[in-house]
């Protein structure tokens, strides 16, 4: 079993920077794909930001050249380097972890912190 905790949410204002982390607890392999989502009230859970089977990472139009994802396989920890914020942004962002072994499936998900932006 795999826990993962999200930390580094909070008020910011339009145009300021913040830097999620995500710690995996338990048993996770350098190939299981890492990745970040969010959900703002009243919307759909959206696919951020990901890091890619075979190396290279992923990240939505909609924060491309403003968000990065990286990992650090030695900590077990992905995070998510998001700057120029924008109200928008506003969401709990949630870290999701997934893989398989020996064709088995597996996918874990943090409980989510919360990213606000607002003047």
């Amino acid at each position: 079993q795999v826990h993962l905790e999200e930390s580094g949410g909070g008020l910011v204002q339009p145009g300021e920077s913040l830097r999620l982390s995500c710690v995996a607890s338990g048993s996770i392999k350098s190939s299981d794909v890492m990745e970040w989502h969010r959900q703002a009230p009243g919307q759909r859970r959206e696919l951020v930001a990901e890091t890619l089977i075979g190396g290279g990472t992923r990240a939505a139009d909609s924060v491309k050249g403003r968000f990065a994802i990286s990992r650090d396989n030695d900590k077990n920890t992905v995070y998510l380097q998001m700057k120029d914020l924008k109200p928008e942004d506003t969401a709990v962002y949630f870290c999701h972890v997934w893989g398989n072994t020996d064709g088995h499936y597996y996918h874990y998900w943090g409980q989510g912190t919360q990213v606000t932006v607002s003047s």
